[in-house]
């Protein structure tokens, strides 16, 4: 009688076993938990695609931004600078001079005779004409300095580190480069001519000063060229 003794004492010790093996494992999810946490699981992955989303609407936002204020700053015609541009670049050049003590040079130019031009042979004729004039005033500058159209037939130059001397030579090279322009409209040759009005550039300069006095310069000049022809028109 004694083994079954033994056997009934093994079993028990062998359930005991059982059981804390079964109360040591982790407790399995019930199938609603799982579900809380999938629906968690997507609710996460729908808020980053939320947030994509609108990092990728900003960023074509601020591309627009930036397009629209190159826009409103251009010559719609020429693809240079218009006066607002220009402005924007003569006052931040000034405050570079006036940290760095740098100099430079602020140079108007006026077309002696775009109307006649307009008057003889259309808008189209003297389109044509401050296309070229604008290239070849780009053509004539350096990478750093920057040429705008203030409006009309009025174009405006910065120029960094120049002397007066050298200023005021720079603009007869503008001048002359313009009145060499040659062009034909209705079988007739035409020019234009340009006159140029000079303002130096400092740490003590003002924007709207600098214009004015190159602006008061170039009439200056203007008149000193009013011996010429108001148009020339030569039948080729």
């Amino acid at each position: 009688m004694r083994k079954p003794k033994r056997a009934t004492a093994a079993k028990a010790k062998k359930g005991r076993t059982t059981s804390g093996s079964q109360s040591k494992a982790a407790p399995k999810r019930s199938a609603p938990a799982r579900r809380r946490a999938s629906a968690d699981d997507g609710g996460k992955e729908a808020i980053k695609a939320t947030i994509r989303g609108l990092r990728t609407k900003l960023k074509g936002a601020l591309r627009r931004v930036s397009e629209l204020e190159a826009a409103a700053d251009t010559d719609f015609l020429l693809d240079i600078p218009n006066r607002r541009g220009f402005e924007r670049e003569l006052q931040r050049a000034i405050a570079y001079m006036k940290r760095y003590r740098a100099s430079g040079a602020l140079i108007v130019l006026d077309v002696d005779r775009l109307k006649p031009i307009n008057d003889s042979f259309g808008h189209g004729a003297g389109d044509e004409v401050l296309k070229a004039i604008a290239a070849t005033l780009t053509r004539q500058i350096r990478a750093s300095d920057v040429v705008g159209r203030l409006g009309g037939d009025e174009f405006a130059l910065l120029l960094w580190n120049l002397s007066e001397t050298d200023a005021k030579a720079k603009a007869v090279i503008f001048e002359q480069a313009v009145d060499e322009l040659s062009f034909v409209f209705r079988g007739q040759h035409v020019t234009a001519g340009a006159s140029a009005g000079v303002a130096l550039l400092g740490p003590q300069s003002d924007a709207a000063r600098a214009l004015e006095e190159a602006d008061a310069a170039m009439y200056v000049r203007k008149a000193h060229r009013r011996h010429e022809p108001r148009i020339r028109l030569v039948s080729s």
